[in-house]
C-alpha cells in the first residue's frame, strides 16, 4: 500500500471507531453535489454542525477531481463519524495518479487540494492493494475534520 500524507497529523483512514456510511455514485457531473448533500446530512444528524461547511467544500473538491480526472464508472464515498471527528474517503478505480496540492502558478484550476489541506486536520491519498478494505487497485483520497474543542477534551 502506498500512502501520501500531506499534513502534520497523519491519521489512517478511517478512524478505528465510529459509524461508517457508504455511498456509490455513478461518475457523472452530478456526483459532487450528491456527495456534498450526503456528507452534510450525516454531519447534521451526528451533531457536527460546526464541520458541515468545511466538509462540503472538501468532499466537493475530491469528488470533482475523481469525476474530472478518472474514467472510473463509480465513485465511492465512505464517511466515518465519531464524537470527535469525521473522516471522508473518496475511492476511485484509477490508482496510478496520486493527487498533490501543487498547482501551476498561472493555472486557473488545480487549487482544490490546497483548499482541502488548509481546512482539514489531516488528509492524504492511499493506493490500496486490497488490505485497506476498498479492494485492490483503488485510490483513496481522504480527509479528517475535527472540532477543536472536542479534540482538546480528548
Amino acid at each position: 500500500m502506498t500512502t501520501v500524507n500531506a499534513t502534520a497529523h497523519p491519521v489512517p483512514p478511517p478512524p478505528p471507531r465510529g459509524d461508517t456510511y457508504r455511498l456509490a455514485l455513478p461518475n457523472t457531473a452530478a456526483a459532487p453535489k450528491v456527495a456534498r448533500e450526503f456528507v452534510s446530512s450525516l454531519l447534521g444528524i451526528n451533531r457536527h454542525t460546526l464541520l458541515v461547511e468545511d466538509a462540503r467544500l472538501c468532499v466537493t473538491e475530491i469528488v470533482t477531481n475523481a469525476h474530472r480526472h478518472t474514467g472510473t464508472p463509480f465513485i465511492r464515498v465512505y464517511v466515518t463519524v465519531d464524537r470527535r471527528r469525521v473522516t471522508v474517503c473518496v475511492v476511485d478505480d484509477e490508482p496510478w495518479a496520486l493527487p498533490a496540492p501543487a498547482p501551476v502558478p498561472e493555472s486557473v484550476g488545480g487549487r482544490g487540494l490546497l483548499l482541502v489541506e488548509s481546512l482539514a486536520w489531516a488528509w492524504g491519498a492511499v493506493v490500496d492493494g486490497g488490505r485497506g478494505g476498498y479492494g485492490p487497485g483503488h485510490k483513496v483520497v481522504w480527509f479528517t475534520l475535527a472540532e477543536p474543542s472536542l479534540l482538546e477534551a480528548a
